[in-house]
């Protein structure tokens, strides 16, 4: 995995990067929990400056100091097209706001999204809005988790 950075204060921020949306995730002051925030959308994946407009303003609102990035792997451990496009993002999104941008194993994190949201009975039709979030929530908390259990393990 992605060495852990130590970031002191403010919040951090978890993305589900994807082809037309992207998920946003913040956590909590104390980093212990992660809630969904919105999802992203544009028109052509391409079409990147509204995205990276909308993510600059929430990072300002919620005093975001670090960033957490899904890199969609293959179930083999390679790195594909997508996470190739969740790199180049990453690294524009460092180099636009000056943030650490960890990139964070995201595999299966869709396909657990969507049980959560079958569990809590959302409707089909009315799943897909609520996906990118859910996964970009479930991405932050599980690097949340692995940060305090590396954390707690040295002391």
């Amino acid at each position: 995995m992605t060495e852990l950075p130590a970031v002191e204060g403010g919040r951090w921020m978890g993305l589900d990067y994807g082809s037309k949306t992207v998920g946003v995730a913040v956590s909590d002051p104390l980093r212990v929990t992660a809630q969904g925030l919105e999802t992203v959308l544009r028109e052509r994946e391409s079409k990147l400056r509204r995205t990276y407009a909308r993510i600059e303003e929430l990072i300002r609102t919620y005093d975001v100091r670090m960033i957490v990035v899904g890199l969609p792997k293959n179930m083999n451990n390679t790195l594909g097209e997508r996470a190739e496009k969740a790199k180049a993002f990453s690294e524009e999104l460092g180099r636009r706001t000056g943030l650490p941008v960890v990139l964070w194993d995201e595999r299966l994190t869709t396909m657990e999204a969507e049980r959560i949201l079958m569990e809590a009975q959302v409707r089909r039709e009315n799943r897909k809005q609520y996906l990118d979030r859910m996964a970009a929530t479930l991405i932050l908390q599980s690097y949340m988790d692995a940060a305090g259990r590396k954390e707690n393990a040295g002391h």
